[in-house]
């Protein structure tokens, strides 16, 4: 798509520091990084969300990221890492092509997110649990 930065990106209309360019993935540096090291790993089609990616493309992608990860912490000395992927613009995720970030992580550096767990009541569970096994029934 022409418009899509991830696709310009791939293309090389625009510049990136690309870490790894693959048959499966482009990784490279966030621009805006919320940490230094933070990088960005797409797949070659553009695919707004993760459950639009065929089965193969997602463990194309998925297979790199412990290379990455490793990559990461190796060359930042972070002792942690965040990887993230936001599906949808109500999920936070801004860029309409799938993406992962690896974003690396220390203590106390200020980044984080809110994990507000909370409980299912009574019954709502099973209910829950049926309505997602009926839907994987259903995926061809």
């Amino acid at each position: 798509m022409s418009n899509c930065v991830f696709c310009r990106i791939l293309a090389r209309e625009i510049p990136a520091h690309v870490i790894l360019d693959t048959p499966a993935c482009l990784a490279f540096l966030d621009v805006g990084p919320l940490s230094e090291g933070h990088l960005l790993a797409i797949p070659r089609r553009h695919v707004e969300r993760l459950d639009q990616l065929s089965e193969d493309e997602a463990a194309g992608l998925a297979r790199l990221l412990p290379r990455l990860s490793r990559a990461v912490l190796g060359a930042t000395g972070a002792p942690g890492l965040n990887i993230l992927q936001n599906n949808g613009s109500e999920a936070g995720q801004v860029v309409p092509h799938v993406h992962f970030h690896l974003i690396p992580r220390r203590a106390n550096d200020g980044l984080g997110y809110r994990w507000n767990a909370g409980r299912y009541s009574a019954g709502r569970v099973e209910a829950v649990r049926d309505a997602l096994l009926n839907a994987l029934r259903n995926d061809p």
